[in-house]
């Protein structure tokens, strides 16, 4: 059985000492909770894999859909949580609404996370 106490400081410790000052530079906490709601909106592997497709070409829901092997309700429904987040927009090209990426932040976070995952491997 695991020490429940094995991951605290057993004596006084030299870390930290500048914690007027992390906390000064730490963000304001809308933003925090802006940042957790992006990641929550990011956390499902369905929305992730429409966005793997969306930072590769647009698409309308029809085409994501298809690809995905995925109901259009569903990427719709998916889409929509994304849009909320504003990670994910959309333009409409006469009939058709074509999705994409909301800013190339997002095309960075996906690589980012890509790229940290498979460090791990």
């Amino acid at each position: 059985m695991e020490d429940p106490t094995e991951d605290l400081c057993s004596e006084p410790c030299s870390y930290g000492k500048d914690i007027r000052y992390v906390a000064s530079q730490m963000l304001p906490d809308e933003t925090r909770m802006r940042m957790a709601e992006l990641f929550k909106a990011m956390g499902d592997p369905g929305r992730v894999r429409i966005l793997e497709a969306l930072r590769l070409s647009e698409f309308c829901v029809m085409h994501l859909a298809e690809l995905l092997d995925m109901s259009s309700s569903a990427v719709s429904h998916q889409l929509r949580v994304l849009r909320a987040a504003r990670i994910v927009k959309f333009r409409k090209e006469g009939k058709n609404v074509v999705y994409s990426l909301d800013d190339a932040h997002i095309a960075v976070l996906l690589d980012q996370a890509e790229k940290h995952v498979k460090e791990a491997l």
